[in-house]
């Protein structure tokens, strides 16, 4: 299976086109307020225009409620739904059937118990992404902080989906971070940005490159 590299948080025009020139598999458009890489959804479809047909596109969400995953559906309509919050797996599937959308959860992981509650999403989901644990501050985002976890937790493992690494991924460690798990798909944010929310291509063309090189 090829390696599959996902960019996160895309904002400006500038940053798409950068991970599109670098080949990226996926790109995220990120609805939630409190992030600095949060977009409208008028802004995010007008930017997925450029990418659609040559990427696949990304919402990422946490904790939406009804509306906005309706509206994400009809007006943004992308490849994949990025559930980032503490959905539960009964909201997953309700979130799944009611959005016609495959939808990818994000486990949060600082240790191997964190793992348990797996087996109760798989059911519901495409995918599953793997991101490192929030630290317990009220500043804390559920993604997107730039902290990684001990990627030998997740070495090997077969949930029957598809999994994709993310957390405190870097252009310096993303080739590390594939030789340990053996993963086939990575997710970056924070690691390819100049500051809180903005893109550098520089950053995001050597991340997929060294990410390329791993495998």
């Amino acid at each position: 299976m090829a390696l599959e590299v996902k960019i996160c948080g895309l904002k400006t025009d500038e940053a798409v086109n950068a991970a599109l020139a670098a080949g990226a598999d996926l790109i995220g458009f990120v609805f939630f307020p409190k992030s600095p890489r949060n977009v409208s959804l008028d802004e995010a479809v007008r930017l997925a225009e450029a990418a659609r047909g040559r990427t696949k596109i990304v919402a990422l969400a946490v904790d939406p409620d009804d509306a906005l995953v309706e509206a994400i559906a009809t007006r943004l309509a992308p490849d994949l739904l990025q559930l980032h919050g503490h959905e539960t797996p009964e909201r997953v599937a309700a979130i799944a059937a009611r959005s016609g959308l495959a939808v990818m959860k994000a486990i949060p992981v600082a240790e191997a118990a964190d793992l348990a509650i797996l087996p109760g999403y798989l059911p519901h989901v495409a995918r599953i992404l793997f991101d490192a644990k929030p630290p317990k501050t009220p500043q804390a985002l559920p993604g997107g902080n730039g902290l990684a976890f001990d990627w030998r937790l997740v070495r090997g493992l077969d949930p029957g989906r598809p999994i994709m690494l993310s957390g405190g991924l870097t252009p310096e460690n993303v080739a590390e971070a594939i030789a340990v798990t053996g993963v086939s798909a990575v997710d970056v944010s924070s690691g390819v940005e100049s500051a809180p929310g903005v893109k550098d291509p520089e950053k995001i063309a050597a991340f997929i490159r060294n990410a390329r090189g791993a495998v």
